[in-house]
């Protein structure tokens, strides 16, 4: 199929290289043995790992310690390790995590605002020293853009004067505006220089508040916006600019955390975050909001692969070829749940029951 004729809505299968997820959750204990799995299920090479365990994520040998217990259950993964920013981290850990060649990202959580979120920062004054020495060793600085204490449909946009104001106290800081789920993200990080990026959900792709609060399995915080917002999102990943790439946040929950009346923020997509991205393009092209034309094989391997990968300047991108993926047309359909092999542990998918494509692993070229 030729690059500027891609039509979605009647695709039948397409070959490309595989995804790579640059936000996802993979938990700990018997969570982190039942999900990490998925991740090549999911048609994904590449994952870079939130810090957000308990305890978090604070300590280089802790990163250490936790990419192999990764590394045993998928060795065919490449796992990108990050830092939980914490008063304990300061310019000496983010040297040792530089040299330690595993560590990518420091991820900054506001104090409550989501899950594992307790022990995140109250004020991000404090950590300009940490930022200047990230600044310098070049590790990213991930942000989760919500501002607590703050109306939820109005927590990202809140956050978007410290986004400009880190950004310019720091220009050539790496920063990704992560799960980002407004226009108004989207347009401050337009607005910011090269240095500046995000990461946009397959389920924010779907989604809007209504969504949200329809099925409780929908619930996450970011909470999904309006409309408008998700076809601001719809739009940015297939705008081709490299500035906007895949992140999963892919989050995990017991059935019972997602149940009880305080539920868990999370959807669980992990197994299927390609397929589920390629069917929310389609019911976009269906609905009018982007054109065939705005699709093309390089926007596509662009905002699922290579452009996350280009600014996390992942060595391989100049190595030999890998593995591809194949999507194909299908009767396949999104699992109502899975669950470990003692059946003590079970997660229900987001879109469980859907039909989606195939996903298939092909040799190396």
């Amino acid at each position: 199929m030729e690059l500027n004729n891609m039509d979605l809505t009647v695709l039948e299968h397409i070959e490309l290289p595989p995804t790579a997820d640059l936000h996802c959750h993979l938990r700990q204990d018997a969570m982190m043995h039942l999900v990490t799995p998925y991740i090549e299920k999911g048609g994904c090479d590449t994952a870079l790992v939130m810090p957000n365990l308990q305890p978090p994520i604070t300590q280089v040998s802790q990163a250490v310690a936790y990419l192999e217990a990764l590394s045993q259950i998928a060795p065919q993964v490449k796992f990108l390790m990050t830092l939980y920013l914490h008063p304990t981290i300061t310019p000496n850990v983010i040297a040792e995590a530089a040299q330690s060649k595993i560590i990518y990202g420091v991820k900054l959580y506001p104090a409550g605002v989501t899950t594992n979120s307790q022990d995140g920062v109250l004020d991000i004054g404090q950590y300009y020293p940490v930022f200047e020495a990230m600044q310098a060793h070049d590790l990213v600085l991930n942000l989760h853009g919500e501002t607590p204490d703050t109306e939820v449909l109005q927590a990202e946009s809140a956050f978007v004067p410290t986004l400009h104001t880190l950004h310019a106290a720091f220009p050539r800081l790496r920063i990704v505006l992560e799960h980002v789920s407004t226009a108004k993200g989207v347009e401050a990080v337009r607005q910011c220089g090269p240095t500046v990026a995000a990461t946009i959900t397959a389920h924010h792709l779907f989604m809007t508040t209504e969504n949200a609060e329809q099925d409780v399995y929908n619930f996450c915080k970011p909470i999904a916006k309006t409309l408008k917002d998700r076809i601001a999102l719809l739009r940015a990943a297939v705008d081709g600019s490299g500035k906007f790439f895949f992140g999963s946040d892919s989050a995990p929950h017991p059935i019972a955390s997602k149940e009880q009346s305080n539920a868990a923020a999370g959807c669980f997509t992990q197994g299927w975050t390609t397929v589920l991205v390629f069917d929310a393009l389609k019911q976009a092209i269906e609905n009018g909001w982007i054109s065939n034309h705005k699709i093309t094989q390089e926007t596509l391997e662009g905002f699922l692969s290579t452009y996350g990968k280009q600014f996390y300047k992942i060595d391989e991108l100049n190595g030999p070829p890998r593995r591809r993926i194949r999507l194909e047309k299908s009767d396949e359909t999104i699992p109502k749940s899975i669950e470990s092999l003692s059946g003590k542990l079970e997660v229900v998918p987001f879109r469980r029951g859907e039909q989606v494509m195939s996903l298939s692993w092909l040799d190396r070229l």
